[in-house]
């Protein structure tokens, strides 16, 4: 069996946890309205008046001119989850760590242990709760497909148990935009041909889908019935560092996405230099409305975790995507690949790159040091 963990409005339940004055605010924590900055997480209370992550910061104040808008603390976040990952790794080591707030566990081997998959989870939310003053969902399935669903059916504080004989009966009901890859346009079509849940997917056959889908029918129809074969891949062995987000409507402002691709640039950056890794190829995943996904890359000649150069490196290639005209985008992201290890690094050095290292090791510092600092990362660095 397979945990899916998932930390409840991660970014800005840790800020309510600093600033417990603001309990009961509608909170968001993102780049600034002035800067063209972006939702990064949005509290419950920001929720309710239709404020989500990944959302211009101009239109959530726009649905909340109450919100109380907060910097991103990247250095105190990456601390917290720091201490999450800590607590995964008394129940397994198998531990897929998918952002700073999410992760898959794979615990078979541990429940002769600890007890049943779904005992671990429970554990696991109490262990949060109590070291951590937050709040975790847990999902708990036969694979990922389904662990992560179940891990979302229920927030916040959710728990989910899907046990093997249950999956369809779990899966049925559903929608079908749970299905990973269908986005609206897709949805769209779907509806039209009469398909508005998982299990009304299952009523069609499979060469029916790929004939109006392609590839992309097959893979809808292999999730609708269950069936995701993937490993949970333990941190250890990854081959890359990744963060991604999708918006809740297409997004063609460049300066909303270059912001966005900013703060992701800063999540892997700071998760690199956590982990004591460095990378020499620095990736941008770009999906379009019309769920068309490119990815573009560049290596570098040194290996890296410094965020102003995975930034610049993104940015550019991002700008060099733009070039052939600008599209309606669904979801960015930022990833870094072709590990060093920690080995020292050769070569020249320009002065100014010491200090960018160094500057990144005091930010992470100050951050993790004190919870209430306001040190991140600006889009110019």
């Amino acid at each position: 069996m397979i945990i899916h963990v998932d930390m409840d409005a991660f970014f800005a339940s840790v800020e309510l946890r600093e600033r417990p004055e603001l309990t009961g605010l509608p909170v968001v924590v993102g780049g600034s309205a002035s800067g063209r900055g972006v939702v990064a997480a949005a509290s419950y209370q920001a929720r309710k008046f239709g404020v989500f992550s990944a959302m211009p910061m101009t239109t959530a104040l726009r649905l909340c001119p109450d919100l109380v808008c907060l910097p991103v603390n990247m250095g105190l976040y990456v601390s917290v989850s720091q201490q999450i990952h800590q607590i995964f790794s008394r129940y397994t080591p198998v531990i897929e760590s998918l952002s700073l707030d999410e992760a898959f566990l794979d615990v078979g081997a541990s429940e002769k242990l600890f007890g049943t998959a779904a005992e671990i989870a429970r554990q696991i939310k109490s262990d949060i709760k109590n070291e951590c003053q937050l709040i975790a969902s847990a999902g708990v399935a036969p694979n990922k497909f389904v662990a992560k669903i179940a891990s979302d059916i229920d927030k916040p504080d959710g728990y989910v148990v899907v046990e093997p004989g249950g999956v369809q009966d779990f899966l049925d009901p559903l929608p079908i935009k749970r299905i990973w890859g269908v986005g609206k346009k897709t949805e769209q079509r779907l509806k039209q041909a009469g398909i508005n849940t998982i299990h009304d997917v299952r009523n069609k056959r499979a060469d029916w889908l790929i004939q109006r889908f392609g590839k992309l029918g097959e893979h809808i129809f292999r999730l609708a019935n269950g069936l995701d074969a993937r490993d949970v891949i333990a941190d250890a062995k990854a081959k890359s560092v990744s963060s991604e987000t999708t918006f809740a409507s297409d997004i063609q402002d460049k300066d909303i996405l270059l912001a966005t691709l900013a703060q992701l640039s800063e999540q892997v950056a700071a998760r690199l230099r956590d982990k004591d890794v460095k990378g020499k190829t620095i990736s941008i995943k770009i999906r379009f409305h019309d769920f068309k996904t490119i990815t573009r890359s560049r290596t570098l000649a040194e290996s890296t975790f410094s965020t102003k150069q995975i930034w610049l490196t993104a940015k550019q290639l991002f700008l060099d995507v733009l070039r052939t005209g600008a599209t309606p985008i669904r979801l960015v992201g930022v990833s870094v690949s072709g590990f060093a290890g920690n080995e020292a690094q050769q070569g020249d050095l320009f002065e100014q790159d010491v200090k960018q290292d160094k500057l990144d090791v005091l930010s992470d510092e100050i951050n993790q040091r004190f919870g209430k600092s306001k040190i991140h990362r600006g889009r110019k660095i």
